[in-house]
């Protein structure tokens, strides 16, 4: 048997050997590949097929070649990889909407928004841009270094010259191994601005810096929501950047509300988000959109969501933002090569090592123009020598037997250089002329001046950089365009509600839990009298039970009969027209069964620490209990509510007010008395506490409380109605301030004509008054319309009820700026018109013998 060789056989630890090879494999895609440079933020793919481009000479004033002649160009020389690689990159350096200023003038189909893939390479052509020959400018005067290509044949440059901060301007994005890059694009304008800041004043901070560079701005514009990732961005280096697409509201021809998208945001595919949203739809995931169109042309963007009848165009927006590729983020990582090794840079580092890579290329292309210029000074001295001495040079060169001689005679008689004599003997005769003599004269006292020029900016840094803010600014001039992007500074510090247009809206409540809000300008001001306009459309067995004014950014707080409390948003209830039903209240609230809603109040914001802390909230019960406690109590709202106030058996809640501390409250019952008294005499109790007594009850058994109001305005007067649509107003002065807890005087006097008190309102002549009755007619009237009286009179009508009907609901409007005028028209409802019950034109009720103003005191 042979005997086995291992002497060239290495023992190689496989753990040491994985690390080793794959350390190197790592480092190879980081440096020459994934990451740009700082200096003219390209990867070597991008830098190749610019300068293949500019070395085949398809400039931006030459004609276009084929693209696959160009990818062939880059895949020989420079780029030993998939000819799909250099093509894609190409590709995607003309497309408008990936790059904010295109670096490929491309022709032919270079693909589409809608990830449509561009046309082969035999099929397209293309040309640089004019801007990318800013990048190139000045490369052939060794202003970079140049490397050996892959196989030793030829040489790249391993950097543009880069005229302008390609970096900044149109950002980077890519994976490495272990790390990789993300970064934004910026406008062109506001970075040279930035840039030319920084030259002005290295100490200058981010901060001021970012009065120039004021965000990322996409190609494809859209909305930056929101400012502290832009700010994290510029700081740190890292930061997340919110983009929203660019909409606005229309209306089409049908009356129906449309959301348009015109600008989505960067590096988001159309066709996959509108084909997203649409199974969104299908899936009931998204409400409130009825078609969904793509109605994009050459002139421009533009997606149509129509919306359903019922919408909130700013509530489907909302989530379509919160759900769809409508808002994004762009992850901003500043990671780039500095002198070969990556690192996370900030907003001020980007700039700086900008700056320092120019002064090198400025510096160097100076020292080239001075080589060159000194080279042909030296020429040109030898020239004029040659024309002091013209008739002895000539007889000389005559004299000479061959050119060798001639020059050699020229450096030994007149101490020229070879350089000097090789010029002398190819000048032409033509310029021994005197007009020729003097331009010779005149290019040699241009050159000194320029030699001196050029050692003068060697040696003066400072004009070093007004060179390169001068070039800036005339690329600024050049290509610079308008922010595409707009910013929306504040955004974090709103939530969705805030994009919703604060509007009054009239909320309604039925006796069975139907909840809608309609615009209160779908309500028109009548006279007293007059039989009302339909409000709301009602079962027989149903009416409303809860009317009253609230703004669409309000916090509703709705307490139930058992005390216990949910919040909801106004925006977030429903819109309905003046005669829907509305939606039932347990689809937007978790209420038990067998509870129902007893009160409702708004509120302006539970977030403000002041506002919470110095306002109250007071309740009452049927059983005349009263208790306060602090709003801050009830601030943080939960899905399934809380509890409120601790309701005993047999009681229930009644109403509830938000006070400041130092109201007067006033409590009426059944039969037409009321007990006013401060609500300092009643003191603040915990959230679940079931209160003291506020008035005294104990006459009878059947006596209950009917309602609370809180006096907080000066000029306030008491409005009180019968459930036989009586009432009145008269001045507060007329109720003394007595203890909580005492049986009260009289309010309104009570009879079988007039009914008991269903309400008490706290009113102003500023107001407008709604009533709705239980067969859901509604009226709205002026306060002034009703009569001022004395506290013990039964008052006017109101309202004239047809049948059993009843007064179910009153609440006080504050008067728009601008009634919509009715003049004397008076509305006849269906009900009347079926009854054969018409009014006349003063608006009042036919005489039945009773006068609708009359008093009746005791």
């Amino acid at each position: 048997m042979a005997e086995t060789n291992t002497g060239n056989i290495i023992p190689i630890n496989i753990e040491d050997e994985m690390r080793g090879a794959y350390i190197d494999y790592s480092m190879s895609v980081i440096i020459s590949r994934a990451l740009p440079d700082v200096r003219d933020g390209l990867k070597p793919v991008h830098r190749r097929v610019l300068y293949g481009m500019s070395d085949l000479g398809v400039n931006y004033n030459k004609s276009y070649k084929k693209s696959a002649r160009i990818v062939g160009e880059v895949l020989g020389k420079y780029h030993p990889h998939g000819d799909s690689s250099v093509y894609d990159t190409m590709v995607r350096m003309a497309q408008p909407w990936s790059l904010r200023y295109m670096l490929v003038d491309g022709q032919g189909n270079f693909g589409s928004v809608d990830g449509d893939s561009p046309a082969a390479m035999r099929y397209t052509e293309a040309r640089l841009k004019r801007i990318a020959d800013e990048l190139l400018n000045d490369i052939n005067k060794e202003t970079v270094d140049f490397q050996p290509n892959f196989d030793d044949s030829l040489q790249e440059p391993s950097v543009l010259p880069a005229k302008f901060p390609n970096l900044l301007v149109n950002g980077s994005s890519g994976i490495a191994v272990g790390m990789a890059t993300n970064m934004a694009p910026h406008n062109l304008r506001e970075v040279i601005d930035g840039v030319a800041a920084y030259i002005d004043n290295n100490e200058i901070t981010i901060a001021e810096l970012m009065e120039f560079i004021k965000a990322p701005d996409f190609p494809t514009g859209g909305t930056i929501y929101g400012y502290q990732g832009v700010r994290s961005a510029f700081e740190t280096g890292r930061g997340r950047v919110i983009i929203r697409a660019k909409t606005n509201m229309e209306v089409s021809k049908t009356g129906r509300e449309r959301i348009i998208v015109t600008e989505i945001p960067y590096m988001t595919n159309k066709a996959n988000m509108i084909e997203r949203i649409a199974g969104l739809i299908n899936d009931k995931k998204l409400d409130g959109i009825s078609d969904l169109r793509d109605e994009s042309d050459r002139d421009g963007m533009r997606i149509v969501f129509d919306l359903k009848k019922d919408a909130i165009p700013n509530i489907v927006l909302n989530h379509l933002y919160k759900y769809t590729p409508l808002q994004t983020s762009f992850g901003v990582n500043n990671v780039a090569l500095v002198k070969g090794r990556p690192m996370i840079l900030n907003l001020k580092d980007l700039i700086k090592h900008y700056v320092d890579h120019r002064v090198v290329v400025v510096t160097r292309r100076t020292e080239y123009e001075l080589r060159e210029a000194e080279k042909r000074a030296h020429i040109l001295e030898g020239l004029l020598i040659a024309l002091d001495n013209l008739d002895a040079v000539i007889n000389l060169i005559r004299s000479a037997k061959d050119p060798e001689e001639a020059r050699t005679g020229l450096i030994e008689q007149f101490q020229l250089s070879e350089i000097q004599a090789k010029a002398i003997l190819e000048l032409r005769l033509q310029r021994l002329t005197g007009l020729e003599r003097d331009k010779i004269i005149k290019e040699y006292e241009e050159i000194m001046a320029l030699i001196t020029d050029l050692r003068d900016i060697l040696a003066n840094e400072f004009r070093k950089f007004e060179i390169i803010k001068t070039e800036l600014s005339e690329i600024r001039e050049r290509y610079g365009d308008d922010r595409r992007t707009e910013i929306e500074y504040a955004a974090e510090e709103f939530s969705d509600e805030d994009m919703i247009a604060d509007e009054e809206m009239l909320i309604t409540i039925s006796s069975e839990g139907y909840i809608k809000r309609t615009p209160l300008q779908e309500y028109r001001t009548q006279t007293r009298g007059g039989v009302g306009a339909r409000g709301v459309k009602t079962k027989d067995e149903d009416f409303t039970e809860h009317l009253f004014s609230a703004t669409m950014l309000n916090y509703l707080m709705i307490f139930t009969e058992y005390g216990k409390l949910f919040w909801l948003k106004v925006y977030e209830v429903p819109e309905g027209a003046k005669t829907s039903k509305g939606r039932p209240i347990q689809n937007l609230i978790s209420i038990e069964s067998g509870d129902s809603i007893r009160a409702v109040i708004n509120v302006k914001t539970l977030s403000d620490d002041d506002y919470i802390n110095n306002n109250y909230i007071i309740m009452c019960t049927q059983q005349g209990i009263i208790k306060k406690t602090l709003l801050e109590a009830y601030s943080r709202p939960r899905q399934n509510g809380i509890i409120a106030i601790s309701v005993k058996d047999g009681d229930r809640l009644l109403d509830v007010a938000l006070t400041n501390g130092d109201n007067d409250i006033i409590i009426a019952q059944s039969v037409g008395r009321a007990v006013r008294f401060n609500e300092g005499g009643v003191r603040p109790m915990g959230r679940t506490a079931a209160g003291v007594r506020g008035i005294n009850l104990s006459d009878s058994p059947d006596l209950k409380a009917i309602g609370m109001v809180c006096i907080n305005r000066e000029d306030a007067q008491l409005l009180v109605v019968s459930e036989n649509g009586f009432g009145k107003r008269s001045p507060v002065e007329d109720y003394r301030v007595t203890k909580r807890g005492g049986k009260g005087v009289t309010t309104l006097k009570t009879s079988e004509k007039v009914g008991k008190l269903v309400a008490i309102r706290e009113v102003t002549e500023d107001d407008d008054l709604m009533i709705i009755t239980r067969n859901g007619i509604a009226i709205r009237m002026s306060v002034t319309d009703i009569r001022e009286a004395g506290r013990n009179t039964q008052g006017v009508k109101l309202i004239r009820l047809n049948n059993s009907d009843e007064i179910a609901s009153v609440t006080r409007i504050l008067k728009e700026e601008v009634e919509e005028e009715i003049g004397e028209e008076t509305e006849i409802t269906e009900n009347a018109a079926l009854n054969g019950q018409l009014t006349e034109s003063t608006g009042q009720a036919p005489d039945s013998g009773d006068s609708a103003d009359s008093e009746v005191t005791e």
